[in-house]
């Protein structure tokens, strides 16, 4: 698939580990810095929860007299974020989750009915449907501000792992549904695989942050339907979209941001990544996850990297064809993050050069030098735009890249720094 005219990028292998070298581990704890600082200041919104952020770093203006609009996976991924920055010990952290967790409570709760909306302004729901992707990342910020010993972690945790159980859960597949109205109305038939992975993330968190096993026992059967069973299927290519069976639905076509067409490359990475943490967590009892992990790596690098101009395309058709060969920012964070864990477990080569080379296109297109933040979204000839997304519109997968490969490979950044991986141990610069 490499672009007609451009050299393949040359990645040097020589010497130890990249994660190894104290002034990469330097590097990458800057970077995270940075980032942290980029949204730390400019997202804070007087008015509850979050602002979206333009290029240069500042608030979208309101539209209205009702203020901007906050989604839910913003508003959670910010407190989850900042969970992180409290651990590493940047000052200021404390008012951000502060921030977060009320303005889940009050604003994005559905006291009526239970759940939480995915969109809400100043004064109402803009969106008040009852989404599982959203949900997964309430759990996630749940567990994230327990770590850090937030008063209301309990609570939210509590609220919405009931939620989760008893509007969500399906036992016989052993995943989620995906859709509701606010009164739990189902919207369809719709079964997908996005929601289910970052619930599988957001479950091993709540397992770390409570050592209650059944949310590992979910997260374990979410990844045995999605990939040793489906995935495994289609040649390790991770299916998007089902039927209400859980049959793939190869003909689905939704929106780009999170129900595209096709396969997403990006996702096989991310699910890598979490797959070994998956069998970590497990006592590597269960083998099928570590070798999916590398089997799902090495054919998204093979399928979905332009090994011209460089870059994750962003989604394949069923034949491994561009089918938009836009770069987007996440794939490549998880790739970093996958071959950094995947590197940390097995000697292979391949997982270090690969690591080598999507954190050189990162530095090269992503990481905006000018204004901070990395551009959400390049064009084929590596130019950002702005096709899908404004702005810079995530701290969460940026910042994950930046602080994965510092820390042990069993288990995730909270786990990590809680432990006390500090200067001296594995976070030393």
């Amino acid at each position: 698939m490499a672009s007609q005219g451009v050299k393949p990028h040359w990645v040097g292998t020589e010497g130890p580990r990249f994660v190894e070298r104290p002034a990469h581990r330097r590097w990458l704890l800057g970077q995270a810095m940075e980032l942290l600082d980029f949204f730390q200041f400019g997202s804070f919104n007087p008015a509850g929860g979050f602002f979206p952020l333009d290029d240069a770093g500042r608030p979208f203006p309101a539209k209205g007299s009702a203020g901007v609009i906050r989604q839910i996976h913003d508003t959670t991924r910010t407190v989850h974020c900042f969970a992180i920055a409290h651990l590493l010990g940047l000052p200021g952290a404390d008012r951000m989750i502060d921030h977060g967790m009320e303005f889940l409570w009050s604003r994005h709760r559905d006291a009526k009915h239970g759940g939480y909306f995915w969109g809400v302004d100043d004064k109402k729901a803009t969106d008040p449907t009852k989404q599982a992707y959203g949900h997964a990342f309430v759990l996630l910020a749940a567990s994230s501000a327990k770590v850090v010993g937030h008063p209301d972690a309990d609570r939210l945790l509590a609220d919405v792992t009931e939620v989760l159980r008893t509007r969500f859960w399906e036992a016989t597949p052993g995943a989620t549904s995906e859709e509701y109205a606010a009164d739990w109305t189902p919207l369809g038939g719709y079964r997908g695989q996005n929601s289910n992975m970052h619930l599988t993330e957001a479950l091993m968190a709540a397992y770390e942050a409570t050592g209650d096993a059944t949310y590992l026992a979910m997260g374990e059967s979410i990844a045995a339907l999605i990939i040793h069973r489906h995935a495994r299927e289609q040649g390790w290519r991770v299916a998007e979209h089902f039927t209400s069976d859980w049959h793939v639905d190869l003909d689905y076509e939704g929106d780009p941001t999170f129900r595209p067409a096709g396969t997403t490359p990006g996702h096989a990475l991310e699910w890598s990544r979490l797959l070994v943490q998956l069998w970590e967590l497990g006592g590597r009892s269960h083998g099928w996850l570590i070798d999916a992990a590398r089997q799902l790596f090495l054919k998204t690098v093979e399928i979905g990297w332009d090994r011209g101009a460089g870059g994750f395309y962003y989604t394949l058709d069923w034949q491994d064809r561009p089918q938009r060969s836009d770069r987007f920012w996440w794939p490549c964070a998880e790739g970093i993050g996958a071959a950094a864990v995947l590197g940390a477990v097995d000697p292979e080569p391949r997982f270090e050069e690969w690591y080598r080379r999507i954190w050189d296109f990162t530095a090269n297109h992503l990481v905006d030098r000018v204004n901070g933040g990395w551009f959400p979204e390049l064009d084929s000839k590596l130019k950002p735009i702005s096709s899908v997304f404004r702005g810079k519109p995530d701290l969460y997968h940026a910042l994950q890249a930046c602080l994965i490969p510092l820390l042990p490979a069993d288990g995730s950044i909270t786990r990590g720094l809680v432990r006390g991986f500090a200067p001296g141990e594995t976070l030393r610069v």
